[in-house]
């Protein structure tokens, strides 16, 4: 779930990645630095997550120190830290168009996840939307793999990583702009075909959709642990504020990678990353040597953007606003479509034909104040399903702003809370009950015979008991 499984994967992934074991060399394979960790004393765990990370704060005042809640899928823990540096990296963004949902519609990241580091992509013929530095240094990759890349689609009429594009189209790759999918067909294997707007409804066959019309800082665990966050569009939207270190506002926390920002800069260069990282480490080492928090100040927003994140993100959800039906659904775990988003309509399994509900939209909420995401989310459950918004939540951001004609940056950002990661209830369960729980269930609500069933309790039980 780290990157999004199964649902930016889009179901073209063999079936290695059902090797857990397989998965893991995979990983410790793709970068000789995790073998130097290990080899250090390091103690290092793939396959566990950080669900949660918590420090002293109103509601947590108990806490006499930061805490990061862990599971590798099966059980679950908590680890004190005096200093830790999150490297959480990015996500992908949705797209919603008629046949999204498809096996074969996948996120940029995903793709070139299972393409390099698990070799473990089954695409053949991909048709990419998005033009940006994400989307070229994928269309390479899988050229050089032997992948065909049909097409690459830009909604504008400007290309944003214009060299790329042209290296890309050199070597066979159309490369089209002012274009939109608007419908992708196929069957239960998957995507077979799309339909392109902008081209006189020129179709392209293709057995998988790649999504690289934007990536988003992973910032989950910041705001669970109460850091202070901004968006800022060049830094790729939301992100932690952080100093030059990368210190955060939580004393000992540390941010580094994409989920710090994502600039095009950084895309195509790995070692950028990289340097922030050790200048991250730099900094938690001084300050646990010293015993002392270093001052924070957070960097202003530096001004030179390469890539207009509000822009990009706003023309292609212009384009699926048109091209998206009353059976698209934006939010895919809750059914929820662009036309429920802008009726705030309640989910299906509800009465939708009241008075006040038919009243209300959009509009009318924008009357009342700044429209929130979470408002939005408990009246229409648009985010609230298994993937928790990572399908949804920039595409609603996007839909809000433009029907209530708010710019990205001024949408109060929507709230994370811990677990982060989807994870089964019995990683959470205690597997050894203490006796003093057990042998006394009555005594936790007081009522004798609470356990038994109403049918076998005599004439003449109290009223307590038939309660």
């Amino acid at each position: 779930m780290g990157l999004d499984v199964p649902f930016h994967f889009g179901q073209r992934m063999s079936g290695a990645t059902r090797n857990k074991t397989r998965m893991m060399e995979a990983i410790a394979a793709s970068d000789e630095r995790i073998a130097d960790a290990f080899e250090a004393g390091v103690d290092v765990r793939l396959g566990v997550s950080a669900w949660g990370l918590f420090s002293p704060k109103p509601g947590l005042r108990w806490l006499t120190g930061p805490v990061v809640g862990l599971s590798d899928g099966e059980s679950s823990w908590y680890a004190s830290f005096d200093a830790a540096i999150l490297a959480t990296g990015r996500r992908d963004i949705g797209l919603a168009f008629p046949g999204w949902e498809l096996p074969g519609v996948m996120g940029v990241t995903a793709a070139q996840t299972l393409l390099q580091r698990y070799d473990a992509l089954e695409s053949q013929r991909i048709v990419i939307l998005g033009s940006g530095a994400e989307a070229t240094s994928f269309a390479e990759a899988a050229v050089a793999a032997g992948r065909t890349v049909v097409a690459m689609v830009e909604v504008a009429d400007a290309l944003r990583d214009a060299k790329g594009c042209a290296k890309l189209a050199s070597q066979g790759v159309a490369v089209l702009t002012g274009a939109m999918v608007a419908r992708a067909a196929g069957g239960s294997d998957g995507v077979e075909d799309v339909e392109l707007t902008g081209t006189d409804g020129r179709h392209l066959p293709c057995d998988t959709v790649v999504l690289a019309i934007g990536t988003a800082p992973v910032i989950e665990l910041f705001d669970v642990a109460g850091a202070e966050i901004a968006f800022m569009s060049s830094r790729g939207g939301h992100v932690p504020l952080t100093d030059t270190d990368g210190r955060t506002s939580i004393p000992g926390l540390f941010a580094a990678g994409d989920c710090a920002g994502i600039t095009q800069d950084k895309t195509a260069d790995p070692a950028i990353a990289a340097e922030e990282g050790r200048r991250a480490a730099a900094a938690a080492c001084s300050e646990l040597e010293s015993g002392s928090h270093a001052s924070w100040q957070a960097l202003p927003a530096d001004g030179t953007a390469t890539d207009d994140v509000e822009a990009s993100r706003s023309a292609w959800i212009e384009a699926a606003m048109t091209v998206a039906d009353t059976e698209t659904h934006i939010c895919q775990c809750e059914e929820v479509s662009i036309p429920d988003l802008l009726g705030v309509r309640p989910p299906h399994y509800l009465p939708r034909d009241q008075a006040p509900m038919l009243a209300r939209d959009l509009a009318s909420l924008a009357n009342d104040g700044l429209v929130h995401q979470d408002q939005i989310k408990r009246l229409t459950r648009a985010g609230m399903g298994p993937c928790q918004g990572r399908r949804c939540r920039e595409q609603v951001s996007a839909v809000l702003a433009r029907a209530t004609g708010t710019p990205l940056a001024k949408l109060p950002l929507p709230s994370y809370r811990a677990p982060v990661r989807p994870l089964p209830l019995s990683a959470f369960a205690e597997d050894l009950e203490p006796g003093v729980v057990s042998d006394n269930w009555e005594g936790w609500f007081g009522i004798s015979g609470q356990w038994d069933p109403f049918w076998t309790l005599a004439d003449g039980a109290s009223a307590e008991e038939r309660s």
